[in-house]
């Protein structure tokens, strides 16, 4: 049975007000074991969401972001797929490591932060969602959103920054969650990215999903490359390690693909090439939304550090455009709403936009190969 709500001493708003104190997660077993989500109820999403902004009444509302239609005269007999790609903002990175000079520390408090990210999802109920610095995986995510009909998969970096600061949850990661009552998983691959054939700290998902509906067989990856200046090449090694991986599981593009993932690689890079060149046949989602479809949005991520400002085009969502259409895609934030101190901030817990698609399947997709 859904978990009726009452008042916040509900039993869901234990859970969500209940987040691991300090350390990495390995310490914390037998808190993990009671969280076991196997045996909590189901929660409707708007009682979650009506605890969240409990939580969060004191803090401004939520910006406004409309979906922009994208879809031609293509008739689709299935409801679309809704795909969310966003780098959260590890916890341990936001308070300790990333500089963040413009926002003050109490935007950065992970017990009402964690309800900024919740609303964010719970607003857009994407079926499938792809983050990145995922460090509060067991107590919040998992937990959470595996109550809410998700079925919740994580992969840790090898070495996280997160755990050189004091206080960590733990090591961050990327994540899928897909809705189980509209997918089945099929495969599921956890990938080590390489470059130049050594092992390095970055790593994806891969996942073979069977759509309910139509029987389709998709396969929804997300990953997370090395971040800064100077690394251009390894991150290009990379991009082809992860290509390479991913024709091998799709069969070398027999099984339609969307790679979900914050690149740290503006457009003009090796790595941004080697995906649109690619022989997936894949094309960047949030290039639809220019006026000729050619060109990238000018920012998915906008901060200020002590070295200065860096608005980039870094996040991306890359689909086989041979077998699915884009129907939609979220509009991003403009200037304004992001304010002169940019991101994060007391209106918005990252500093990466979230990417947000409809998608549907093509009715004859070799046609188009």
């Amino acid at each position: 049975a859904v978990c009726s709500m009452g008042n916040s001493t509900s039993r869901l708003y234990s859970v969500l007000a209940k987040t691991l104190s300090s350390g990495a997660v390995s310490q914390h077993q037998d808190c993990l074991e009671q969280l076991d989500s196997a045996h909590l109820d189901p929660i409707d999403p708007k009682d979650l969401l009506e605890e969240c902004q409990i939580v969060l009444q004191k803090r401004p509302p939520r910006f406004q972001r409309n979906f922009v239609n994208l879809k031609k005269n293509t008739a689709s007999n299935h409801r679309p797929i809704r795909v969310m790609q966003w780098n959260i903002l590890a916890q341990a990175l936001g308070e300790g490591k990333d500089n963040f000079v413009q926002c003050p520390m109490e935007a950065l408090k992970w017990e009402e932060r964690k309800c900024l990210i919740l609303e964010e999802i719970l607003a857009y109920k994407p079926d499938i969602l792809c983050l990145q610095e995922v460090d509060h995986y067991f107590d919040t995510f998992e937990p959470l959103l595996s109550r809410l009909g998700y079925q919740c998969t994580f992969f840790p970096k090898p070495w996280s920054p997160c755990l050189d600061v004091e206080h960590n949850n733990g090591p961050d990661g990327c994540a899928i969650f897909f809705l189980k009552e509209r997918f089945e998983l099929i495969d599921s691959a956890n990938i080590r990215l390489t470059a130049m054939k050594l092992k390095t700290n970055q790593v994806a998902i891969a996942q073979t999903l069977k759509c309910h509906e139509t029987g389709r067989l998709f396969c929804i990856a997300v990953t997370h490359l090395k971040a800064r200046t100077g690394w251009e090449r390894f991150r290009s090694a990379q991009g082809c390690d992860l290509l390479q991986n991913l024709k091998n599981i799709t069969q070398g593009a027999k099984i339609p693909l969307i790679v979900c993932g914050d690149f740290n690689a503006e457009p003009t890079e090796e790595v941004y090439r080697e995906f649109s060149n690619s022989s997936l046949n894949l094309n960047s989602a949030y290039k639809l939304l220019s006026p000729d479809g050619q060109s990238e949005p000018p920012y998915t991520t906008w901060k200020i550090r002590p070295s200065g400002e860096c608005r980039h085009t870094l996040d991306y969502i890359w689909y086989s455009q041979h077998a699915l259409n884009v129907n939609s895609a979220l509009g991003l934030l403009t200037e304004e709403q992001i304010g002169p101190n940019r991101l994060p901030s007391f209106n918005y817990p990252s500093d990466h936009l979230s990417l947000v698609c409809d998608f549907s399947f093509n009715q004859d997709p070799d046609r188009l190969l």
